[in-house]
């Protein structure tokens, strides 16, 4: 069957008759939060699209209510509706297709049609599968790589056919059979569970291929294309490319960000990366600074312990900065050995994980040292006079102290 929004994709709103409605749930997209309840809806006919041939499905409105979900099931478009009530079979409900997202789904999809096509035509690459994601569009490549150049010359062929506003038309056939000379282009073939109609997409001079996607109508309603990035992942070349709005978006995003750049380097674009280069100079120079600030406090702090006299029964030290171990390293190092005092150290990062070090006489350490790595919800070991462990919960540090207090003055 050939739904509504295939016989026209700049249809936006329309009315036909409730043929089912059933209690149904949709779980969310992202795999968090709630199940929503609803019904699942079958009309007459749709303009909202359902999802397939790599196309996301439309969103829009059912009576009045929201509609965040359209699957194919053969000839038949399921609607998930989000509603507390049902829509009654046999009535008449206007359906209205959220048109923003329509408008982008046709940009993006007519124009991986188009450069796939120019892959395919210009460097015999291969298109294997597409993606319409939230962001970028991409295309997975039958290649072992794109050069800057080649990339380069689809993006200008491309926009040189958007400027000649080529037309992009749809044909209808009964079968395969018949359409053997509108296809162009190899594809991957219908799915298993496709029932009536065939239809073909054909950009003008360019080719013609099979497709279940709403499109343009005309390339010059793509606006602008812009090749992003090739990605290599898994065995797979990944292309990415923004068509139309997003484009401009884009360009409206970076050139933001431009302007809020200037501000911080104070300096134009065209010296933002000199800038940035200075500034990470700077940076390694304070960290280097910083690493050798801390060694010589680290050991400072360790002579004036072995310095002590007397020797303390227990020390605390915990440290909020990071959960590097250098700082304890420099420090247990220049303290010696203190078999009268009982160590207990931390260091802890922003997220409230860190490492601890227990150190004393090795009846003390068999006596805590599992105890308190417990209390802070720790994972280590201990090993003669010393547990190490890594710490998801610092909140407990004064009660670990409380124990070791307890267990020296009792």
């Amino acid at each position: 069957m050939v739904f509504k929004c295939q016989e026209d994709s700049f249809l936006r709103e329309f009315t036909s008759k409730v043929l089912l409605c059933e209690e149904a749930e949709l779980a969310p997209a992202s795999g968090k939060g709630d199940t929503l309840k609803g019904y699942n809806v079958v009309c007459q006919d749709t303009i909202l699209f359902p999802e397939g041939g790599g196309q996301p499905c439309d969103f829009g409105y059912l009576g009045g209510k929201r509609v965040l979900n359209v699957v194919r099931k053969g000839d038949t478009a399921v609607h998930f509706v989000e509603s507390t009530e049902p829509l009654a079979p046999g009535a008449e409900v206007r359906q209205e297709v959220d048109w923003e997202r329509r408008k982008d789904h046709m940009q993006q999809h007519s124009g991986q049609h188009l450069v796939t096509a120019l892959f395919e035509r210009e460097y015999n690459m291969e298109t294997k599968a597409w993606w319409l994601g939230s962001d970028t569009t991409y295309i997975e490549l039958g290649a072992k790589d794109v050069t800057q150049e080649q990339l380069d010359n689809v993006e200008k062929l491309a926009n040189d056919l958007i400027a000649s506003a080529k037309n992009v038309s749809v044909s209808v056939f009964e079968s395969v059979d018949k359409l053997s000379d509108e296809v162009t282009r190899a594809t991957r073939g219908l799915p298993k569970d496709h029932v009536g109609s065939i239809r073909v997409v054909t950009i003008e001079d360019v080719e013609g291929n099979m497709c279940c996607g709403t499109h343009v109508s005309n390339l010059s309603q793509l606006q602008v294309i812009k090749m992003l990035n090739v990605e290599k992942a898994k065995n797979k070349l990944l292309v990415h490319f923004l068509v139309g709005d997003r484009v401009i978006k884009k360009l409206a995003t970076s050139y933001k960000r431009e302007l809020e750049m200037n501000t911080i380097l104070n300096g134009g674009p065209a010296s933002h990366l000199d800038l940035v280069g200075k500034l990470q100079g700077n940076l390694k120079k304070y960290q280097r600074l910083v690493k050798t600030l801390l060694k010589d406090i680290a050991i400072n702090e360790g002579e004036k312990l072995k310095n002590t006299s007397p020797k303390p029964k227990y020390f605390f030290m915990h440290r909020t900065d990071g959960s590097d171990m250098d700082f304890f390293t420099n420090f247990l190092r220049a303290a010696g050995d203190l078999p009268e005092t009982f160590l207990f150290l931390t260091t802890v990062d922003d997220t409230a994980n860190g490492q601890m070090i227990l150190q004393g006489q090795e009846q003390d350490i068999t006596k805590l040292g599992n105890e308190i790595c417990e209390l802070l919800v720790g994972k280590g070991n201990g090993k003669g006079k010393t547990f190490r462990a890594k710490i998801t919960n610092t909140k407990n540090i004064k009660k670990a102290e409380t124990l070791i207090v307890s267990h020296f003055e009792n």
